[in-house]
């Protein structure tokens, strides 16, 4: 059986200081959360499976990735580092696609009727809606259904998504399951839950009832709700395999 992961994720912005952690709601009203590097290194300590760092502005700012704070962040930690944002040619595509994480930001989009060719997903209360592809920090909506998509980016060589569900970012109100479900049990390549965990609980309901391979969370962390140790022990203690 292979085992799930825990992973934060740091939502960075460029500021005077260099780069700052911050976290919104549906990817606005953001507040700061500390200093990326000083993040990293506690959460390194503390036993995370990996670590996502995304470069949330870097793309609407049509700027590159912030390389100086990602290097700094890379000397503090000693497991996976996956980076996200800025990425803007094809040729860059073309480098890191190959057995690498592919981002997927969504939207549910509940307008069925002009949209029948989409994947239709019935909810929790029932009603339906697909999930659409959205970029620029969820700015722009891209008509591109989240599932399709990803069938395609599996069929181009990425080893793993990271879908978020705009829905959900920021709201703790669980993560978006019906989405993560699909796509788990649409793809053979692993997925990372993302969007919405407010507690140890959500993210015994991503690996459970969303299949999902590996649960990330930045608000419960970030503000010490809880450690990785702690979130790892309460799905330990749930019959889930859990890295150690």
């Amino acid at each position: 059986m292979l085992t799930k992961r825990i992973i934060p994720c740091l939502d960075v912005t460029l500021d005077r200081k260099g780069g700052c952690v911050v976290k919104g709601v549906e990817f606005v009203h953001l507040r700061d959360a500390g200093d990326p590097v000083e993040l990293a290194k506690r959460y390194n300590e503390q036993g995370a499976d990996e670590l996502v760092f995304l470069d949330i502005t870097a793309s609407h700012e049509r700027r590159g990735t912030m390389i100086d704070v990602i290097e700094r962040t890379a000397d503090e930690v000693f497991i996976p580092l996956t980076v996200g944002g800025g990425i803007a040619s094809t040729e860059a595509i073309r480098n890191i696609l190959r057995a690498v994480v592919t981002a997927i930001d969504c939207k549910r989009n509940f307008n069925i009727k002009d949209n029948k060719d989409k994947t239709i997903i019935e909810l929790e209360d029932g009603t339906k809606a697909w999930y659409e592809v959205v970029i620029y920090g969820g700015r722009t909506p891209t008509g591109l259904d989240a599932v399709q998509w990803a069938q395609k980016v599996e069929t181009l060589g990425s080893g793993e998504i990271l879908l978020t569900s705009m829905d959900r970012d920021g709201t703790k109100d669980g993560y978006d399951l019906p989405v993560t479900r699909t796509l788990s049990e649409t793809l053979d390549i692993p997925i990372i839950a993302s969007g919405g965990a407010g507690n140890i609980e959500h993210m015994y309901d991503a690996f459970t009832e969303g299949k999902a391979d590996a649960a990330l969370a930045a608000s419960i962390f970030h503000f010490e709700e809880y450690t990785i140790g702690e979130a790892k022990e309460y799905l330990k203690k749930k019959g889930v395999a859990i890295r150690v």
